[in-house]
């Protein structure tokens, strides 16, 4: 064995040195010279801890010439390399001493990069996330960059990466209206849900919607797959709404969980009210103050009635086909090419043109099997009644029909969330 010269240098007294209870002296020649060096456990070179017999806690002894390793120095939670990690964590960076000088950790999804917020504790042993930010997202990936230094005043830097759990049920919310839309003062938000949703709740608080100028709007579900929202009265024409969706992670139901996190806005135009007199067989239009146009119309036939009740425009085709087969009205009609179409409810309630039927049946017969018929050529003519109609209309904008020998609408049936009132509305809300 090798034997340092004794000097001032020397790291160990000549005679030896006391370890706990025991002492090994190795004596080796040079010169003649018996030198007595410290001979520790093999386990001490890296540290040692020790028990007294007086039952008082043990110390840790570090040998300031030998570093530990990058693992010993700095304790991340999770593991490297964990898998299958739970959203709420734990995720924590901790030093046994020494103090850290800072920790990154990052979400990577998509090339995309985002930082998890958080902070080091003031005497420097750990980093924490911060409590608000919430949850870590499932099915990411997180690398984490950490920097410390130790009692000796030398720098260790670890890096690890963790993937969190990867559910086997997702689910989206598909809503209406489309993102950086225009669109009518009775638009009402809706989302359908692609599974079955049982934590109504968690969900709902998950989806925000603000005004501006700012408004009340309150959800109603319909069944566990529908969400509505609006506000107690017709949106304000210039309004700019924003649908906050954060539904990436939410459990809607045991064991699925949202996929979404997105924006979505959409601005109010103009205020249009149509009035459809089933009765007087006209529809007067109105935006805002002032009457647009009364145009003759042909309602729903006595035995098939036209709904009463506001109606929202969902959908505006220039052409469509319209089949009774799909409407539980067997072969009685199949015409290939209906013109200027706006569905109003989603039972099948269309406001459209009409080129088959004689041009004074418009304005004295209601001759139709449920929707409203304006009067319209052949492919669809822009100066006619239902091509007029059709070039003045939105998405959102209301339609009502009264003095029809039928039901209202039922609130469920298109967007007919008007039809309750506030009270009732806000009642079916989870939140409430």
């Amino acid at each position: 064995m090798f034997c340092p010269e004794p000097g001032p240098h020397s790291r160990f007294p000549r005679r030896g040195a006391v370890v706990g209870r025991d002492v090994r002296l190795v004596t080796c020649r040079r010169t003649g010279t018996a030198l007595a060096v410290l001979a520790v456990w093999a386990g001490l070179l890296g540290g040692l801890t020790g028990c007294t017999e007086d039952g008082r806690p043990p110390v840790e002894i570090q040998l300031p010439g030998k570093p530990r390793s990058p693992e010993e120095a700095i304790r991340i939670t999770p593991d490297d390399n964990a898998k299958g990690v739970p959203a709420e964590g734990p995720l924590s960076v901790t030093v046994p001493e020494g103090r850290l000088e800072r920790v990154k950790v990052v979400k990577v999804e998509d090339a995309q990069e985002e930082e998890v917020p958080g902070a080091v504790a003031e005497d420097g042993l750990s980093w924490s996330p911060d409590p608000e930010h919430g949850k870590l997202a499932l099915a990411a990936k997180y690398t984490v960059d950490a920097v410390a230094v130790d009692g000796h005043d030398r720098r260790q830097a670890r890096h690890t990466t963790f993937t969190t759990f990867v559910p086997e049920e997702r689910f989206i919310g598909y809503f209406k209206p489309e993102h950086r839309s225009t669109v009518g003062t009775g638009m009402i938000i809706s989302f359908r849900f692609s599974r079955a949703i049982t934590h109504r709740a968690a969900v709902e608080k998950a989806i925000s919607v603000t005004a501006s100028p700012p408004v009340e709007v309150a959800g109603h579900w319909f069944g566990n797959d529908r969400l509505d929202l609006r506000p107690k009265q017709y949106w304000k024409p210039g309004t700019e709404v924003t649908i906050d969706l954060k539904l990436r992670d939410v459990e809607g139901a045991p064991g699925s969980y949202g996929l979404q996190n997105k924006k979505v806005r959409f601005t109010v135009g103009r205020h249009q009210v149509s009035t459809v007199d089933a009765e007087a067989h006209t529809m007067v239009v109105r935006r805002g103050d002032e009457v647009l146009s009364t145009v003759p119309i042909s309602a729903g036939a006595p035995k098939t009635t036209t709904y009463n009740g506001k109606m929202v425009v969902m959908e505006m085709f220039d052409v469509t086909r319209m089949n009774g087969q799909t409407v539980g009205f067997g072969g009685e009609y199949d015409i290939p090419d209906v013109p200027h179409a706006i569905r109003l409810t989603s039972s099948g309630t269309f406001l459209h043109g009409n080129y088959w039927a004689s041009p004074d049946t418009f304005g004295t017969t209601n001759t139709s099997h449920g929707c409203v018929g304006l009067r319209d050529d052949k492919g669809g003519g822009s100066d006619t009644p239902a091509g007029w109609f059709f070039d003045r209309t939105l998405i959102g904008d209301v339609v009502e029909v009264v003095n029809s020998q039928d039901k209202t609408v039922a609130p469920n049936n298109g967007l007919g969330g008007w039809n309750m009132s506030w009270p009732d509305w806000i009642a079916g809300s989870a939140l409430t």
